[in-house]
């Protein structure tokens, strides 16, 4: 069963994430910040996993804190149910439109984490999601999951759009790096 469940309470945030990866992309996520409610559950969704997060942050602050911690939250707990990474195709790419926008992601689920981010917004903020967090979320979710992400804004006008269509496009990445394969893990060195 891959599953986990991942608890995290700092003097910042108090957050608890649940991800079942052979799911059916039932989601419950409450984070308090509206639009990053609405990009957990397509990155749910679309992924097949079912993910519940609770995030009980800072807000008056500002949303950082909680979209970084989210992040690090689901990061750890890919990990956790993911184990040795044994048995699956480890890679995934997709493409993702969605209007006039188009992200693309490819990735590896490698045990080395990275991030190659590359995207510019055209506004400071999606109602109360600050846009630039969009890349702080993928780095925390990157760094602690042990994937090699790396995601591209193709082109887009509206940020909606476009970071919409990069959640799904990681997801549906995902979708396909973590099928199962029946296999070892695949490796040369017979681990990762």
């Amino acid at each position: 069963m891959r599953k986990a469940e991942i608890k995290r309470k700092t003097r910042e945030t108090d957050i608890e994430v649940f991800v079942d990866l052979d799911g059916s992309g039932k989601v419950d996520i409450n984070t308090g910040i509206g639009f990053f409610d609405h990009m957990l559950t397509a990155f749910g969704v679309h992924s097949g996993i079912d993910l519940t997060v609770k995030c009980d942050g800072d807000l008056y602050v500002d949303a950082h804190h909680s979209v970084e911690d989210t992040g690090i939250c689901i990061g750890k707990a890919f990990a956790e149910a993911l184990g040795d990474k044994g048995g699956i195709a480890r890679y995934g790419s997709a493409y993702v439109p969605m209007d006039e926008a188009l992200s693309f992601c490819s990735l590896d689920i490698s045990g080395r984490p990275f991030l190659v981010f590359s995207a510019e917004f055209h506004d400071d903020r999606c109602g109360n999601f600050d846009t630039c967090l969009t890349e702080e979320f993928f780095r925390a979710f990157a760094f602690n999951s042990g994937i090699t992400l790396h995601i591209r804004e193709e082109y887009g006008k509206n940020d909606h759009h476009i970071i919409e269509a990069m959640f799904k496009a990681v997801a549906h990445a995902l979708k396909d790096a973590m099928t199962e394969t029946g296999k070892g893990v695949l490796s040369t060195k017979g681990v990762l």
